[in-house]
Formats: C-alpha cells, structure tokens, sequence
C-alpha cells in the first residue's frame, strides 16, 4: 500500500481516539453523572493525550455535545417496510433498543442535561431536533409518495420519543414491544 492510499484510509487511529473519548464520555455520565468530571478524567478513562481531546474538540461542552449528538443520532437507515405502521413500528422498536441498551440512559441523560445548560447546549438541542426531524421526514415523505396519510415530524416526536425518552429517564423501564407499538397505534 504506498501513502496516498494509507492516507485516504477512513478509520485508523483518529477514528479509534474518537471512539474511546466517546465511550469514556459515557462510561464516566453513567459512572459520575453531568458535571462531575473533567477533560483529564475523559482523557485518563480514555487513554488519551488532554491535548487531543482540546486539538479535536476545543472544550468539555463541545465534546459532549459531540458524544449526544452523535450517539442520538446513530442510526441504521430509516426502516422502508412499504407501510408507514411497518415503518414507525420499526423505527421506536429499534429507538426503544438504543435507548435502553447499556449506554442509552447515560446518553439521554446527557443530551436532557446539554439541553438545560445555557446557549451550547440550546443548539446542541436544537440540532439534534433538526437531526431526528430530518431522518423522519424521509419516512413520512415516502408514506406520502405512496399515498398513505402521514403525520408531521413533529407529531412523531411527541407521539412516539418523547415518551419512551421520559420513561427511560425516570428509570420505567423496560420498554416493552406493547408499549411501543401502543405509542405508534394512538399515533395513526
């Protein structure tokens, strides 16, 4: 492999740094909670250098801002079942999974915190709104496409995430496939 190859390589050590700076954001949310560590506690937790975390990200809030956006908003692809019920069904069940996987609460309780705490993270708020508006917008644009009657991003979001987002936030969990088919049902 000569150098032009090896440095269009994706991945690679960056790649890696950013994966264990996020998981270490993680793990400590989950272990200390918001505001109870510094970029020294990620950059130890991690195994990395303080100075790459600032190079990368500039300050603790940019990086955690980071962490919630990214990890809100990694995603399969929006489902494509040929019905807006198959599609919705699917789309909370695999959000009820994330969401209540290993990581999910300390993420949720992450973004809850971002989002209460001054301009940053209204915009971290505000794009990860856009975010998950964006990727449901497809869905519902290709219900429509097929002429079957759909609702707004927005009615989605309350209808669907917001609760399932409360639950796990107040520890009611788990969320069951009942629960989350009965949130996509009173939606249509």
């Amino acid at each position: 492999m000569d150098e032009r190859q090896r440095a269009r390589r994706p991945g690679g050590r960056s790649a890696r740094v950013g994966t264990q700076v996020h998981q270490a954001v993680t793990d400590l949310i989950s272990e200390r909670g918001y505001g109870n560590f510094t970029v020294g506690d990620v950059a130890a937790h991690a195994g990395v250098a303080d100075s790459s975390i600032y190079r990368r990200w500039g300050n603790l809030e940019t990086l955690l801002t980071d962490v919630a956006l990214t990890r809100l908003n990694a995603q399969s692809p929006m489902p494509d079942t040929g019905s807006l019920a198959g599609d919705l069904r699917t789309y909370a069940a695999q959000v009820a999974r994330e969401i209540t996987g290993p990581d999910g609460p300390a993420v949720l309780h992450l973004a809850f915190a971002l989002s209460s705490s001054g301009q940053q993270g209204l915009q971290a708020g505000a794009a990860l709104r856009a975010e998950r508006t964006r990727q449901l917008q497809s869905m519902l644009d290709r219900a429509r496409d097929r002429g079957e009657r759909a609702p707004d991003a927005l009615e989605v979001l309350d209808h669907i995430l917001a609760p399932m987002y409360i639950r796990v936030l107040f520890g009611m969990v788990p969320l069951s496939p009942d629960y989350v088919d009965g949130l996509v049902d009173r939606l249509l």
